[in-house]
């Protein structure tokens, strides 16, 4: 049985004060599922890491949202797998569309942030998507398939079971638009096919594979329906703990019902 995941990308949002807050009162509405088939990772600021106990869940970790694909040195601004192990994250998001658009990130250079991360020990949340120009030109599975294949499939069997897939189409982040459950449900199966191709169908079946469009309370319940989708990658709805609970209970009731 593969993971249900929800993960909470807080981006550039929260002062200490407010994370720490946030955080509290998501782990409080979070004991109801520690029985239940859910893994909450939560990526707060860099700032705000040492101040939070993943361990009062044991279905709860945290993860950066970025890491440096050099391990020390002069490299202002950035931070390092090892700095983030420090503080207690198990996880780092690598490759979030925010990055590739903003600091012209290549695959390439996500390969070299995968290799030292699982290197040092951390799990991965790999996001691929395609923009709107990619999808009006239907070249959505060509574009996942080069993000996918390029920066993942050089590792081995062992070390991909590592990695969580978010499929987030760049369209649709923080447009209020969402991907049809007929959209998302096809390219989750897709990258599914792409692993299974690639390594075998019991690694394939195995990868937890989350939706990072736009997901929210309202449309969570049609999304995590799919067979495919395992859980979401949340943007703001994941700083409302009322919210982002709600979609937790969605994700658990919709894959009990499977």
């Amino acid at each position: 049985m593969r993971r249900n995941i929800l993960a909470g990308n807080w981006k550039m949002n929260t002062s200490l004060f407010e994370g720490i807050e946030l955080f509290n009162s998501i782990v409080e509405k979070s004991y109801s599922f520690s029985d239940k088939n859910i893994h909450f990772i939560i990526a707060p600021p860099y700032t705000h890491l040492a101040t939070m106990d993943a361990n009062r869940l044991i279905n709860l970790s945290l993860a950066a949202q970025n890491c440096s694909k050099n391990e020390n040195g002069a490299f202002t601004g950035e931070i390092s797998v090892d700095i983030i192990k420090s503080v207690g994250a198990k996880a780092v998001i690598i490759g979030h569309s925010e990055i590739r658009q903003n600091f012209n990130e290549k695959n390439s250079s996500l390969k070299e942030k995968v290799d030292v991360a699982i290197g040092k020990g951390l799990d991965i949340i790999y996001c691929c998507g395609e923009t709107d120009k990619n999808r009006n030109q239907n070249d959505q599975e060509s574009v996942v398939e080069n993000q996918v294949s390029e920066a993942l499939f050089h590792l081995s069997y062992s070390d991909f079971g590592k990695v969580i897939v978010a499929y987030e189409p760049v369209w649709a982040i923080g447009t209020g638009i969402t991907a049809s459950p007929e959209q998302a449900q096809n390219i989750h199966a897709f990258i599914r096919g792409l692993i299974s191709n690639r390594f075998d169908t019991s690694l394939a079946n195995s990868t937890s594979i989350l939706y990072g469009g736009s997901c929210n309370s309202k449309n969570a319940k049609d999304l995590f329906e799919c067979k495919d989708i395992d859980g979401g990658l949340i943007g703001g709805a994941s700083l409302k703990a009322d919210e982002f609970i709600h979609i937790a209970t969605t994700l658990v009731a919709a894959k009990d019902n499977e």
